[in-house]
């Protein structure tokens, strides 16, 4: 139960940091943009982004996969620090004290604030080591070119989730993206594991299989090397 005199002890009541409307500050005479701790935040056009996928592919092919993944490794690097800084200043905790819900919520928000699409977790592969996450509206999926053959085009997103979760984790995490809104798919599908246990999916994804039969291979693969250990 709360207690009314710990309520009237308090100078505040911490509610939704990450909320648009407060969260963000800008300055259109002079050009800023800014958060809520006085952060300066960069907004990215359309049209940059188109320039980042042609630009790349111009210059490096088809590494440009490669370049945009590390690109996000750093930024999701920076990105968690910033997280965690944000919430330990504003709720007063280390994001390891944060109840689940309490973390889902924030970083479901702080996803959309910045205009990285709309965040849900699923779970329904974590007792197999797997952590499935789907983002719809990215603004890299909208932008991105056409591939040759078909494939996932959200390699920077792939990036930043690898990193952010990695070092949340404490364990060096694989992510690999399983479906793509540039493909028609309803929804940018990634999952996270283990690289030795999760890197068989980059060449079903590749081969063209849908995201139940990769999940189902994984899951059957986990089975087995459980089985293989008991023995």
């Amino acid at each position: 139960m709360i207690s009314i005199a710990n309520l009237l002890e308090d100078e505040r009541l911490p509610g939704n940091y990450f909320a648009r409307d407060v969260y963000m500050k800008g300055d259109l005479e002079l050009g800023l943009l800014e958060n809520r701790r006085g952060d300066r935040l960069l907004a990215l056009p359309e049209v940059f982004i188109e320039a980042i996928y042609s630009g790349l592919e111009k210059e490096t092919g088809s590494a440009s996969r490669m370049v945009l993944f590390n690109c996000g490794k750093w930024w999701g690097k920076n990105f968690y620090v910033r997280f965690c800084e944000e919430i330990n200043d504003y709720y007063g905790k280390q994001i390891a004290s944060l109840d689940m819900v309490e973390f889902l919520q924030c970083l479901q928000q702080f996803w959309k604030t910045h205009g990285w699409g709309l965040f849900e977790f699923d779970q329904s592969y974590y007792q197999d080591g797997f952590l499935a996450i789907s983002i719809q509206n990215s603004p890299f999926a909208a932008k991105a070119p056409p591939s040759k053959p078909p494939r996932p085009s959200c390699f920077l997103e792939a990036g930043v989730l690898s990193s952010f979760f990695s070092q949340l984790t404490g364990r060096e995490l694989l992510c690999v993206q399983m479906t793509c809104e540039s493909l028609g798919s309803d929804r940018n599908r990634f999952v996270l594991g283990l690289p030795e246990r999760l890197k068989p999916a980059e060449a079903w994804v590749v081969e063209g299989q849908d995201y139940e039969t990769i999940m189902s291979l994984l899951s059957e693969e986990t089975k087995a090397t459980v089985r293989a250990v008991g023995n």
